[in-house]
């Protein structure tokens, strides 16, 4: 599977590197959310970040992450562009998050899936 590339400012980090303490910043469409995210994730699609920059915190660590990390590296490059220090991107987005063996819940009752 090829990575996107990350400009050089935004840190690339793994599941297996997160502490307890992140805001992970899911930026995966409504449906993908749907299916399964990280417990205690933060949902603001792609496309929304422009208009909700005051939700992201600019202290404290945030990781962007979606499903193989194409479009949180744009996002986090985004927000590292706009002026956030603490961004970086999951390298392989939830779908290394699942194979890491971290948690992924869904609101829907059904059984969690990364889509």
């Amino acid at each position: 599977m090829v990575q996107p590339s990350i400009p050089a400012d935004v840190p690339d980090v793994t599941p297996d590197s997160l502490g307890d303490d992140i805001y992970l910043l899911d930026v995966r469409e409504q449906d993908e959310w749907d299916a399964g995210h990280a417990p205690h994730a933060h949902h603001i699609p792609m496309y929304e970040i422009p208009h909700r920059l005051a939700e992201v915190p600019t202290v404290g660590d945030v990781v962007v992450v979606c499903r193989v990390g194409g479009r949180s590296a744009q996002v986090a490059a985004y927000l590292a562009a706009q002026g956030w220090e603490n961004v970086a991107n999951l390298y392989g987005g939830m779908l290394a998050w699942e194979r890491s063996g971290r948690a992924v819940v869904a609101d829907t009752g059904l059984p969690a899936r990364v889509l």
